[in-house]
């Protein structure tokens, strides 16, 4: 069963979380570089233009009802902070993760963002439990895993899509019941 996610829309006290559009393609862009992406599994996007397609093709699988992308803005001033998402919905472990901006770190906009969206796919998603896998010296992801309940399943060594060699914990995070 796939579901349209486009009109997905979260609210939280500070944050609005929507789908991923090209109207963000420039915020996302500035924001996802060095020291935020230091530990993420791709690099930044060469272009505009090769985000812009990423974004088309994000906005098709949202259609479909394969993966909902975020952009996390600040309720009140639209400001955007950063993204987080939910991917392999198609499947019985989803996958979460996401990024602020440099500027946005700090506040606990992603404690409050990923809460969020965990609360959303308890309500709404058919799944075991959602994979949160992350280098295990990355102590801001190991505590919003954490936050959510995840427990770390298993250790590994992985090449991100960037070369580099890191070592993994992946939390699981069980359904709410």
């Amino acid at each position: 069963m796939s579901m349209d996610l486009t009109q997905v829309k979260i609210e939280t006290g500070r944050l609005l979380l929507v789908p991923v559009s090209t109207e963000y393609t420039e915020q996302l862009f500035s924001g996802y570089r060095e020291p935020v992406i230091q530990y993420m599994n791709h690099g930044p996007a060469e272009s505009l233009e090769v985000l812009k397609e990423r974004i088309l093709q994000k906005e098709k699988d949202t259609k479909d009802g394969l993966q909902l992308p975020l952009v996390v803005l600040n309720k009140e001033t639209k400001e955007f902070l950063g993204s987080f998402v939910l991917e392999d919905l198609d499947g019985r472990t989803p996958e979460m993760g996401g990024w602020l901006k440099e500027s946005a770190l700090g506040n606990h906009y992603g404690q409050e963002a990923t809460a969020a969206l965990k609360n959303w796919a308890d309500e709404n998603l058919d799944f075991d439990y959602i994979i949160w896998p992350c280098v295990a010296t990355n102590v801001p992801s190991r505590k919003l895993a954490e936050s959510l309940g995840g427990r770390v399943e298993k250790e590994y060594e992985k090449k991100t899509a960037r070369g580099k060699v890191w070592p993994y914990v992946e939390y699981w995070i069980s359904k709410k019941l």
